[in-house]
């Protein structure tokens, strides 16, 4: 197994909720040395706690930025505050640190279609 894989693999083994595969159109926004830098990407995986993609540009794991993207279960687009939690590449792994009460019915209701649970 390469060490890229093995990385890979111990992230998705300490995950506090199982991710499903889901492909949407991600945009980032981070805030850098007074400036806003800007990024798009698509999703790869989706879970309760955060979100996974491939971006055009480069973050550190650790920094805070804006994620926004679309899901089926919501009216509007998602806009949410999120920590870089891991890097493999131009692949990062997203944890959500804000969600309000009807973006977090939405990561749910998303959740349970990609299960396959409630229809």
């Amino acid at each position: 197994m390469s060490q890229s894989a093995a990385k890979s693999q111990k992230v998705r083994n300490t995950r506090r909720y199982p991710r499903f595969a889901l492909d949407v159109r991600m945009t980032v926004q981070v805030f850098r040395e007074g400036a806003v830098s800007y990024f798009w990407g698509r999703s790869t995986e989706f879970g309760q706690d955060g979100i996974g993609g491939t971006l055009t540009g480069e973050l550190v794991v650790g920094e805070v930025v804006s994620l926004e993207f679309s899901l089926q279960t919501s009216p509007l687009p998602m806009r949410v505050r999120a920590i870089v939690r891991y890097q493999i590449g131009l692949h990062y792994g997203f944890e959500f640190l804000t969600l309000t009460t009807p973006q977090r019915a939405a990561v749910q209701a998303t959740c349970e279609r990609l299960a396959g649970i409630g229809g």
